[in-house]
């Protein structure tokens, strides 16, 4: 099985030659923000400070949420701010045939199905149940369509999640989500046939070789569901952290879709120095990116280093 999603091998010389592996995988759905940074920049240097490679996978999937040129834009923002892969970017647009082989593995093992559900449909069932959908929370799957279509036509795919899963977050500590009382049968491919964030994640790590995924703490809740997936497909599990948030004036996390503005680059090292702020890291002054960056690398190594006290502890 994992033969098959590993198609694609990392491009390194050998396991022991770059040990660590790790990723920013932005969707071009506008230019990066200060919130997008801080994942960005942390992911680089945990990259760096453990003798690794620190790859950008595209994450383009949604195609409707996609603008043109953003992912360009994107990798230009992150050469600005000396932030360069250290092999090929990654563009999960074509990556379909891999996903489609993880789903049919999925299929053949019972862990898939179709269902023929709208959200329209999931919000009417559980209002009659006196459960409204709230805004921006998960839309938890019932199960409708796990015994079958009952003559409906199938509009997605979904994976049968069931048990409890607990995982360390190097930042965070000790994690647990009941993924099937607080998800449900989450969506792998969706009505329109692009597929699912969980589904593209999964089968992408897994053949770039990732050991560690450094990402924004908005995120973490996908965590449960991606081990699950990584389990079914007899994948390997990465190390996870999830970095601070960085807020709107609202409270909310900053993110496109409630007005954060693009990244002033033209200046980057001022950038560079608001994104480690977020991340606890001391002021650090420098002529250019590249220099910051060199300076930083110490003082990442004191945060993950009390990370890892403080775990102990």
């Amino acid at each position: 099985m994992a033969e098959r999603l590993l198609s694609h091998p990392p491009a390194c010389k050998s396991a022991t030659a770059v040990p660590y592996r790790g990723r920013f995988a932005p969707s071009p759905t506008g230019p990066l923000h200060a919130g997008s940074l801080v994942a960005a920049l942390a992911s680089w240097l945990d990259a760096r400070v453990h003798g690794g490679a620190w790859l950008v996978r595209i994450e383009d999937v949604d195609t409707p949420r996609c603008r043109a040129g953003a992912a360009e834009f994107i990798l230009g923002q992150l050469a600005a701010c000396g932030l360069l892969p250290d092999e090929p970017v990654w563009w999960q647009s074509r990556r379909g045939d891999a996903y489609g082989a993880a789903l049919q593995v999925l299929v053949e093992a019972g862990l898939a199905y179709p269902c023929g559900c709208t959200r329209a449909e999931i919000d009417a069932l559980w209002a009659a149940r006196g459960v409204a959908h709230r805004p921006g929370a998960e839309r938890i799957y019932p199960g409708t369509c796990r015994a079958g279509l009952q003559g409906k036509p199938a509009r997605a795919m979904r994976f049968r999640a069931e048990g409890v899963v607990h995982w360390h977050d190097r930042r965070l500590g000790p994690q647990m989500q009941d993924v099937a009382r607080e998800v449900g049968d989450f969506v792998l491919e969706r009505a329109d046939g692009a597929w699912a964030y969980q589904m593209a994640v999964v089968v992408d790590d897994a053949a770039q070789g990732i050991t560690h995924v450094v990402r924004g703490e908005d995120l973490a809740d996908n965590t449960a569901r991606q081990i699950l997936l990584q389990r079914a497909l007899t994948l390997p599990t990465p190390s996870y952290l999830h970095t601070p948030l960085v807020l709107a004036a609202d409270g909310r996390k900053l993110s496109k879709q409630n007005g954060a503005w693009a990244l002033d680059l033209s200046r980057p090292v001022p950038a560079l120095q608001a994104a480690a702020q977020v991340l606890a890291l001391p002021r650090i002054e420098a002529p250019t990116p590249q220099d910051w960056l060199h300076a930083a690398r110490p003082a990442w190594a004191g945060i993950i280093a009390s990370f890892a006290n403080r775990s102990i502890a």
